[in-house]
């Protein structure tokens, strides 16, 4: 018996094949190109994406003997697909962090009351949800807009093209910003401030749930067997926290790529004025009973490229000789000891808690004395000052987080895992979870079908810990009592920036 976990993301998909102990019997992946009509506007074509996701389950299926019995999708949040009442695609998907509905949205929020907005949707109101894009097809290609009949996600555009109603599960709907998340119901009263047509979303249903079985036609154009069953799934990121073994309240994952993001877990919606002001948003989890907030630094891990790049050649070098990894090298005559820069890690647009489209980012402190390695340090620290930052806001709007589960590359480094204990002055527990979102909906598609009792009992059988790092007191109270000065200095270089 296996599951599959289908992870439909910004430039490309994968497919991966489960067995019940999570060991991957088979994978596939396929790219997809994210394009830029004009500056600022970003768009996928909906029929490209699905030929890579039917190709990359197509070829998962051909690598593996074992039957998939149950499937559940995780994708990217708020990019929807227009369709008529043929169900043919109307137009490209305009993607989240696309800008062209900026204006629109700023003439809108002046006369909306935003933290109501947010206290029933969960969404900090901002251009880049869903809702706002609907609006602005209207505004701008209403031909168009006239002849839409629904407009799903990938996770509902995904079960549709398998034959099924479009079924979306609650994270995913959230992420449009037309969704209540107490009532856990599309919100009549959002979508009317908004002048859309609440109709045009698909139906809502929790994750785990059973969404139909695959006919003969789509299981054939898939390779998978007839009356295999389609599970609703979840945006990627709670996905991720279930794959991580994220679903009890004050924990979160620590997802350390090209983004650091955290995706923290609590037990009632949160849905106050410091969240919004904040950025925070609040939905539904993938597991049940749950919330889910994220954190992050669009940055992240780029900056590490960025100093490998252009300071660390010699270390390149070093790195193929000994057929090692450079970071490695880079990080063997690191100091564990804190440094006196900071490091503000806003080399590219900002995430939370600014959402700065025109950041500055900045190294301070710099001496004749300053040596490569403390630079390195201090990056890492950037880094992670910039989450720290996050968690001290997320902690005073009300949600509270006690350990991190640290995945991703950066969980390779065991310094930089322990600097993160250091400055967060919490338990990071490192995984060896390789492949975190499509895991998690293919738990949820095991539940589903009764392989596992319960979203609990597949962690306790399925996610283990590799190893706990504890907190140094001493490092963590340097880093405690040197936050207020960071937290000072982006708005001193944003205010520097703009003179």
């Amino acid at each position: 018996m296996s599951l599959m976990g289908v992870d439909i993301g910004t430039t490309g998909c994968k497919a991966i094949i489960f067995d019940s102990n999570a060991r991957i019997l088979a994978s596939a992946y396929r790219e997809y190109p994210l394009k830029s009509p004009k500056p600022g506007w970003l768009e996928l074509d909906p029929e490209e994406v699905w030929q890579k996701v039917s190709q990359s389950i197509r070829e998962a299926v051909s690598k593996t003997k074992a039957t998939v019995k149950a499937l559940a999708i995780s994708c990217l949040g708020e990019a929807g697909v227009p369709l008529d009442r043929n169900g043919r695609v109307l137009g490209p998907t305009i993607v989240g962090f696309d800008n062209r509905a900026l204006p629109l949205c700023t003439r809108w929020l002046k006369r909306q009351d935003e933290q109501e907005i947010m206290s029933i949707t969960g969404m900090p109101p901002n251009q880049m949800y869903t809702l706002i894009k609907l609006m602005w097809l209207k505004a701008h290609q209403p031909k168009l807009y006239r002849q839409i009949w629904k407009y799903p996600c990938y996770e509902d555009y995904a079960t549709f093209r398998m034959g099924l109603p479009p079924t979306t599960d609650y994270s995913v709907a959230s992420r449009t910003m037309a969704f209540d998340v107490r009532k856990k119901q599309w919100s009549a009263k959002v979508c009317d401030w908004a002048g859309i047509d609440v109709s045009i979303f698909s139906d809502a249903r929790p994750s785990a749930t059973i969404v139909g079985e695959l006919g003969a036609k789509a299981a054939a154009e898939l390779g998978l067997p007839r009356g295999c069953k389609v599970v609703t799934g979840g945006h990627d990121q709670p996905a991720g926290a279930v794959g991580s073994g994220v679903i009890e309240p004050e924990l979160s994952i620590d997802a350390t790529g090209t983004v650091e993001c955290f995706a923290l877990a609590f037990k009632r919606p949160v849905l106050n004025a410091k969240m919004r002001k904040s950025n925070f948003c609040c939905y539904p989890h993938v597991a049940p009973d749950l919330y889910i907030s994220l954190a992050f630094n669009l940055t992240g891990g780029q900056l590490l490229r960025w100093f490998r790049d252009n300071f660390a050649g010699e270390e390149m070098a070093l790195a193929k000789q000994r057929g090692v990894d450079v970071y490695d090298i880079l990080m063997e005559k690191m100091s564990d000891e804190p440094t006196d820069l900071f490091v503000q890690p806003h080399f590219t647009m900002t995430g939370t808690p600014y959402f700065d489209a025109d950041p500055t980012g900045a190294i301070v402190g710099l001496s004749l004395t300053t040596t490569k390695a403390q630079i390195l340090k201090a990056i890492l620290e950037g880094i992670s000052w910039e989450m720290k930052l996050n968690l001290h806001l997320l902690e005073e709007a009300g949600v509270k987080v006690r350990q991190l589960h640290a995945i991703g590359g950066g969980a390779k480094s065991p310094k930089w895992l322990q600097l993160k204990a250091d400055m967060y002055n919490k338990r990071v527990v490192k995984l060896s979870v390789a492949e975190a979102a499509t895991l998690g909906v293919a738990i949820a598609a095991g539940v589903a079908i009764g392989e596992y009792p319960s979203f609990k009992d597949a962690i306790q059988r399925l996610v283990k810990p590799e190893k706990v790092y504890l907190p140094n007191p001493k490092r963590a109270a340097f880093y405690n009592e040197r936050l207020d000065t960071y937290r000072r200095l982006y708005p001193m270089l944003k205010a520097w920036k703009e003179d």
